[in-house]
């Protein structure tokens, strides 16, 4: 799955703001940028067919929330880009984990490692 320029700041903007229709959409981040009500209104469309979106019908408009949040988004994103070069049983993601930790302080490292550690928690629950 790809996202264009706008579905990002569409989502990001529905992030911050929980729900909203296509008007409120276009004034934030339409008018601004001379995008017209109908390019919104498909874009709104296209995230929900991708199911990043849920909508409600409100009056004659939908109201849009988003459906995943940015971790799990975030995590889908990378499934899709992973999936097309390592094969199941293959280390090469987490090498590639591996060398861009490098890039992180000890903070973001520490929240990697309890991030880790709260995994094993849950997969010690399941079985």
């Amino acid at each position: 799955m790809q996202l264009g320029e706008l579905e990002k700041q569409v989502l990001q903007h529905l992030w911050s703001v929980s729900e909203a229709d296509a008007k409120q959409v276009h004034l934030i981040l339409g008018q601004a940028r001379g995008i017209s009500l109908n390019t919104i209104q498909s874009t709104l469309d296209r995230l929900f067919k991708k199911k990043l979106l849920s909508r409600t019908k409100q009056g004659h408009a939908y109201l849009y929330r988003t459906a995943i949040d940015r971790e799990g988004l975030i995590s889908k994103l990378i499934s899709n880009v992973t999936s097309d070069f390592v094969e199941e049983g293959e280390h090469s993601l987490i090498a590639a984990f591996c060398s861009e930790s490098a890039n992180l302080d000890d903070a973001q490292l520490d929240q990697l490692q309890a991030l880790i550690e709260q995994q094993r928690e849950l997969r010690k629950g399941r079985k």
